[in-house]
């Protein structure tokens, strides 16, 4: 098991606001803290709310040489059910590419409608779908629906057992008071606005990462993804 290669290919799509980007560089900067590799490009038109945005990330425990746009995910993250209700994505049906058994996480507090074609679809693709409800988890624990990205990290994290919580912990610390991670202008706006909600970033942390640990420990209650083969809580993955 020691030498399994674990490999993710993550198209995330989401609407401008709710830190997509952000989410990519968290979980991205986590892996490679955690001693993994990872790669990411993110990917939007005009820098706007509710536009919208996508990133592609890349991680494994193995090197990686890819870079660009994923063009065929075995994981994919929807921020909102816009996404597929409405169709604001750049990639239309949002499952386009969608690798056989790929795993789709939608922040959505209940199962979504899909029309007759696309539920066939993602029948024949056996996709395994899990629904978090990210902006209320994100309401209830962190006071803001502004931390949704951070319950979509933490479930993602524990579905696929990387990156790991300490890890995950760091690369927060990295964006939200290091700076070590470089951002867009209006991901830098979004900062502000965030950063004016609390008195102090310290606060801002904590709240992240309580609402990570709160979409972590929901993934593993409801069994989802390597908690459904784990041996004694552990997860067992093998890609």
């Amino acid at each position: 098991m020691a030498n399994t290669v674990k490999r993710y290919n993550v198209r995330m799509a989401g609407l401008g606001g709710q830190g997509v980007v952000t989410a990519s560089h968290i979980i991205s900067n986590a892996v490679v803290i955690s001693g993994g590799f990872s790669s990411l490009v993110p990917f939007f038109g005009s820098e706007k709310r509710n536009a919208p945005v996508e990133s592609y990330v890349r991680i494994s425990n193995d090197e990686i040489y890819e870079i660009g746009e994923i063009v065929y995910p075995n994981v994919l993250m929807i921020f909102s059910a816009q996404v597929i209700t409405l169709g604001k994505s750049y990639t239309m049906p949002f499952y386009t590419g969608l690798k056989q058994g790929g795993e789709i996480l939608i922040n959505n507090n209940k199962p979504i409608p899909f029309i007759p074609d696309e539920a066939r679809e993602l029948e024949e693709k056996e996709a395994n779908i899990y629904y978090l409800p990210a902006t209320e988890m994100a309401n209830d624990v962190a006071g803001t629906e502004l931390a949704t990205n951070m319950a979509m990290c933490g479930a993602m994290a524990a579905i696929f057992g990387m990156p790991d919580m300490n890890s995950l912990e760091e690369s927060v610390k990295d964006r939200f008071i290091g700076k070590g991670i470089v951002v867009s202008g209006g991901t830098a706006a979004l900062d502000s606005v965030i950063e004016k909600k609390f008195a102090k970033k310290q606060k801002l942390l904590e709240a992240n990462m309580k609402t990570i640990k709160a979409a972590y420990q929901y993934a593993i209650d409801n069994k989802w993804g390597a908690q459904k083969d784990s041996v004694d809580g552990k997860p067992v993955l093998v890609v």
